[in-house]
């Protein structure tokens, strides 16, 4: 539906996170997801180095600049070039604020850029961000992480350091995702159980875990200062995806909605117990959740103590 009036609160993701993370596969199952929920969903292109996209795309940055034209253009590298097509952006959302305009009782999914200096360094991606909240965008960010990083401790330790950078630097609600979870076992065994990196546990462990590798032996105290800050911040998490699995959807989802206060409509919550009543072999808690919540509303006199005792 598409409305002149000023925009009421509008909720969504904006996706970023490194190359080949899997931000447009996310995109893509997200939108199919959302839309079977029976949300209206509009995905917004915001890397003007993306070509071919595979879903249905409503709003595209590469209308306004695109990172060939500007490499070209003036003479910049792919790494520079970006950063001007996103400083250039910036200085244009005024051609931004018209195409979402347009959509005004949507949720929406932004798939970004994934060069890391932009949540890390420059603002001018923070900066579109902070607009968006002043134009009634209620937002998420979804840091994809590829999941085969957990297998390399040292690599790890990195992911954690840059995850914590960019939640510090972004300013929004953050929900940390593993991706890719399908193809973990192709890139070897994990040290630990999968809630070790997930929860980011105990980091000694994977440090001395680490310190049996010769080459990373003599990086130990750096290793343990970089762990240091990650523990002290309490901040990092990770959950777990598989964008093939509807279980996984969910659990992400759920992170979503509840970092930037999304709640389900009754429609929606309809449509997502009957996908999720087909999937074989799932138990899933919410649906005792739900039962508790039906029950305290029919028989109020009851307590949700008295409740929770009875199931």
């Amino acid at each position: 539906t598409k409305s002149c009036d000023p925009p009421s609160l509008r909720f969504g993701q904006v996706v970023i996170g490194p190359p080949g993370s899997g931000k447009t596969t996310y995109c893509q199952g997200m939108q199919e997801f959302l839309t079977h929920l029976g949300r209206k969903v509009v995905v917004v292109n915001m890397d003007p180095a993306n070509e071919g996209i595979p879903y249905s795309c409503a709003v595209d940055v590469s209308e306004l600049v695109t990172l060939d034209d500007v490499m070209e253009g003036l003479k910049l590298g792919p790494n520079g070039g970006l950063l001007y097509c996103m400083e250039y952006v910036e200085a244009n959302l005024d051609w931004l604020e018209e195409k979402l305009k347009q959509y005004s009782d949507c949720y929406f999914l932004f798939d970004c850029p994934g060069q890391v200096e932009l949540y890390t360094h420059q603002s001018s991606v923070k900066n579109i961000f902070s607009q968006l909240a002043k134009w009634n965008f209620r937002l998420t960010a979804v840091h994809l992480v590829d999941s085969h990083y957990c297998a390399d401790p040292a690599k790890f330790i990195s992911v954690l350091c840059t995850s914590l950078s960019t939640m510090l630097h972004v300013e929004l609600p953050h929900v940390n995702v593993l991706s890719k979870m399908d193809l973990m076992e192709q890139y070897g065994k994990l040290a630990f159980n999968l809630d070790f990196y997930t929860e980011v546990m105990d980091l000694t462990y994977l440090l001395d875990h680490l310190a049996a590798d010769p080459f990373f032996k003599k990086f130990r105290h750096l290793n343990e200062k970089l762990a240091e800050v990650v523990q002290d911040y309490s901040l990092v998490s990770f959950v777990p995806l598989n964008v093939q699995d509807k279980e996984s959807m969910i659990q992400v989802l759920r992170a979503v909605d509840k970092a930037n206060g999304y709640c389900f409509g009754d429609l929606e919550e309809r449509n997502l117990q009957a996908m999720m009543s087909a999937a074989v072999g799932a138990d899933f808690q919410f649906n005792s959740t739900l039962g508790v919540q039906e029950r305290y509303v029919e028989t109020s006199g009851k307590t949700v103590e008295e409740e929770m005792m009875e199931l």
